[in-house]
């Protein structure tokens, strides 16, 4: 007769990994739908990840509906969240840089002095790949031609691309390195200065240096110039450059200002018919 099996002992490691799996199926099977969307509010607060109750419930919906994938679900999730850090990141650097008006490429007109003014180029500035580099710009013309409302623009555009700008006129700059000599708070207003990834300067020759108010103007703004070595500065001007020595009061330091904005700097020079005194001249009915 054949021999009866003898029947196997489940070891104290079995027992433990059954009893493990059965656990584990009991606590899936109570762990409801609520349950889990409360979980996830859960984490995404602790990582400082803003959801609305309400937009989590439109992507559930969703993707119950339409059966996304696992990938497909988790960037519904996370694409509301980061385009929201996104443009706040942006309106926040567009706020600090202190552009004087809301200009942007899309509202300058182009028509006007089109023969002289290189659209390509300026939208190819906009993409910050001067700032990328570290290379200057300098803006040279007369008054009247749009130079102001391009320089706002391409640095409005440049903080839409993620880099930190700063806007100034050449007068309110000089006014604030002055009062830093009043309080002694030279070096660090400089500091600050140099931390920008790129500093526009406006009006640069608009008005002759006060000497009595600004004594050691030119030498302030080239520390601040020399300061950004690494960094980009953008200026704007409507003098030329042989006339920089007597628009600084000091042939040597012009020099010297020349060399740490020009060398290497991409330079466009604006010409054509004052787009103010057209306006001016124009009857009042037309527009």
């Amino acid at each position: 007769m054949p021999k009866k099996k003898t029947p196997r002992k489940t070891t104290s490691r079995q027992r433990t990994t059954s009893l493990r799996k059965k656990t584990t199926a009991k606590t899936t099977r109570r762990t409801t739908p609520a349950a889990v969307r409360e979980r996830i509010q859960e984490y995404l607060q602790e990582l400082k990840v803003s959801l609305p109750d309400e937009e989590l419930d439109e992507i559930l919906s969703a993707s119950e509906q339409s059966q996304t994938s696992y990938l497909e679900f988790l960037q519904r999730v996370l694409s509301g969240p980061a385009n929201r850090r996104r443009e706040n990141g942006i309106a926040r650097r567009i706020r600090q840089a202190g552009f004087r008006n809301e200009s942007m490429l899309e509202n300058f007109n182009w028509k006007f002095n089109a023969a002289s003014i290189d659209r390509a180029q300026i939208e190819q500035l906009a993409t910050g790949g001067f700032v990328r580099r570290g290379d200057n710009l300098v803006f040279v013309g007369q008054s009247g031609l749009g130079k102001s409302h391009l320089i706002q623009a391409i640095g409005r555009s440049c903080c839409v691309h993620g880099y930190r700008a700063r806007y100034q006129t050449s007068a309110e700059l000089l006014s604030k390195l002055g009062q830093s000599l009043a309080d002694g708070t030279t070096p660090k207003v400089v500091r600050q200065y140099s931390r920008y990834d790129l500093l526009l300067i406006d009006e640069f020759g608009f008005d002759k240096l006060e000497r009595e108010d600004f004594p050691h103007a030119s030498s302030l703004l080239y520390k601040v110039i020399d300061s950004r070595t690494e960094r980009s500065t953008a200026l704007v001007t409507n003098i030329d450059f042989d006339a920089w020595g007597e628009y600084l009061g000091d042939p040597p330091l012009a020099m010297a200002f020349l060399d740490r904005v020009v060398d290497g700097a991409q330079i466009v020079k604006f010409r054509g018919q004052s787009y103010r005194a057209h306006r001016a001249q124009k009857p009042s009915g037309d527009k």
